[in-house]
């Protein structure tokens, strides 16, 4: 592969919610993790031998307790995942953000699993761990010191290092300050690599937002001392105008045959001004050059992958469950769902889509033109389509039964501390209903400083679309609702047993990936 190929490589590369990427190189296979936070199964584990094609082959840990979220907010849980190789084990080392677990390894002689149930560091305080081994094969986890627990929580002494034995846990060192990059904010995500003789430290600063950048520091040994690139932020789109967003949060790992390529995190925002990203934080990759022993990372571009990924899930049985990508709040999507011959049922604990834990069967939403949509048989229950980014930044389509024998549904948009439902009654036992997603057709002011275009839509068991509401997304993005994560779309249950049947899910990013809508007024009535 050379600089151009790596050019060409798609971007996003692991599109939605998948943030804060590592990767590694085994043998001519790729493995990359991305961050959770509140979800489960927790820490996705993606393969690919060519760098563009990446299959999902499982998740580290599907147990709350193991991924320590039992008592996890939104935008909490499981953050910042390392993934490693050496003599033979896969380690994947991750911050538990405000749990006991704190520091935990996770190890593997499969990248597929089944992984153990992981061996926490007592002595690492901090977010962001890094693992990586001297010539000695000593293991020492670098991480930022940002603590979340004991008397300073909140305090930042920038990027520690110890040395740990991962048989028992034990801390061998004292924690000892590293080089905590060129000055900005937030010193985070630090990465050690041997290359020439030399040992590098790379690390994100300026907070993974706009600011976000990608600094290096280089040094003698495994913990230095440290002298910064002179070139520092090697990489960031802060104050450009490019399509990608927020880059930052870097691994560096050597391409299919040369040269190195880094994977970042980043957003793809909308809106003449670009300023909302509904999709979150998602993986790309950029090439990397070496000059006089220093990183040259090229700005990231954007070039999303052609066709129309379209997916159908009968939820007829357990295996529809199986295929990797589905998600929940705190628990599997296992535990939720039951099956018999009438297809899924979820169950109903009050709270709806405002519960810490809804009911809810997630998928990322991965494209910025989406079509999701599935048919719902209440019952005496209640329950439809969700569009979740956290319990305060949420949208729902809901059919409940009425008194006549039909189903009222109800379309809600709900933005922390406001609320806007629209109602429309259908004369059926069942409904199929529809959110589709759209990027705005043009950038004037008045119709395209927002995000995306979110429809709400009734489709009759005779075909007949009923269009609820059509809302700007920019309320449902990551700079306004919890923005460590992403939009994530499915079924849910706000009261009692409802069945689901037929989830599907449609989406592209090219040109014209799917056929605009045409505008309509909204049918329902609102309150």
């Amino acid at each position: 592969m050379t600089g151009a190929d790596a050019a060409r490589l798609p971007n996003p590369l692991i599109p939605g919610f998948n943030p804060d990427p590592s990767c590694v190189r085994v043998g001519d296979a790729y493995y990359l993790v991305t961050s959770t936070f509140e979800y489960l199964p927790a820490l996705p584990i993606y393969r690919s031998t060519d760098f563009a094609t990446w299959e999902h082959i499982g998740d580290v840990t599907a147990d709350a307790v193991q991924a320590g979220i039992v008592d996890a907010r939104s935008g909490m849980g499981v953050w910042a995942p390392t993934i490693r190789h050496h003599d033979g084990v896969f380690y994947v080392i991750v911050c538990v953000a405000a749990s006991d677990r704190g520091c935990v390894v996770f190890s593997a002689t499969d990248p597929a699993g089944p992984w153990s149930d992981g061996l926490t560091l007592p002595g690492v305080d901090g977010i962001d761990p890094d693992l990586a081994w001297d010539e000695h094969g000593t293991a020492f986890v670098t991480y930022s010191a940002l603590r979340l627990r004991g008397d300073r929580p909140g305090r930042h002494d920038g990027i520690e290092q110890v040395a740990v034995d991962l048989v028992t846990g034990e801390t061998l060192s004292e924690p000892r300050p590293l080089w905590s990059g060129s000055g900005l904010q937030f010193p985070e995500a630090p990465h050690l690599y041997r290359r020439e003789g030399q040992w590098y430290l790379l690390i994100a600063e300026g907070g993974t937002e706009r600011g976000h950048a990608v600094s290096i520091a280089r040094g003698p040994s495994i913990s230095g001392p440290f002298e910064g690139c002179p070139a520092n932020p090697v990489l960031s789109a802060s104050g450009t105008d490019r399509p990608i967003q927020n880059t930052g949060h870097a691994d560096l790992v050597a391409g299919p045959g040369g040269p190195d390529l880094a994977v970042v995190l980043g957003v793809r925002p909308l809106g003449s001004a670009g300023g909302f990203s509904p999709l979150g934080r998602e993986t790309f990759v950029t090439a990397v050059e070496w000059v006089d022993g220093w990183p040259v990372i090229a700005p990231v571009e954007l070039a999303p992958r052609d066709g129309i990924v379209e997916e159908h899930f009968d939820l007829l049985s357990p295996a529809d469950l199986a295929e990797p990508g589905w998600l929940a709040v705190g628990r599997t999507p296992a535990q939720l769902a039951t099956f018999d011959a009438g297809g899924l049922t979820l169950r109903g604990e009050g709270g709806g889509l405002d519960a810490r834990l809804p009911v809810l069967l997630g998928r990322r939403q991965r494209h910025l033109d989406s079509d999701t949509a599935v048919r719902v048989r209440p019952g005496t229950g209640a329950g439809g389509l969700g569009l979740r980014f956290d319990e305060d930044f949420h949208i729902g389509l809901t059919a409940r039964a009425d008194d006549a024998g039909g189903l009222r549904v109800s379309a809600t948009a709900a933005v922390r501390g406001l609320r806007q439902t629209w109602e429309q009654t259908v004369h059926a036992d069942e409904v199929t209903l529809r959110i589709r997603t759209r990027r705005p057709a043009r950038l004037m002011a008045n119709d395209g400083a927002g995000a995306d275009r979110v429809l709400l839509e009734i489709v009759a068991p005779d075909g007949a679309v009923t269009r609820l509401a059509e809302l700007d997304g920019r309320y449902w993005s990551a700079e306004t609702a919890a923005y460590f994560t992403g939009r994530v779309t499915g079924p849910f249950a706000e009261r009692g047993a409802v069945r689901f049947r037929d989830f599907v899910y449609r989406g592209g990013d090219g040109a014209h990936a799917l056929e605009a809508p045409e505008p309509s007024r909204t049918e329902g009535a609102a309150r």
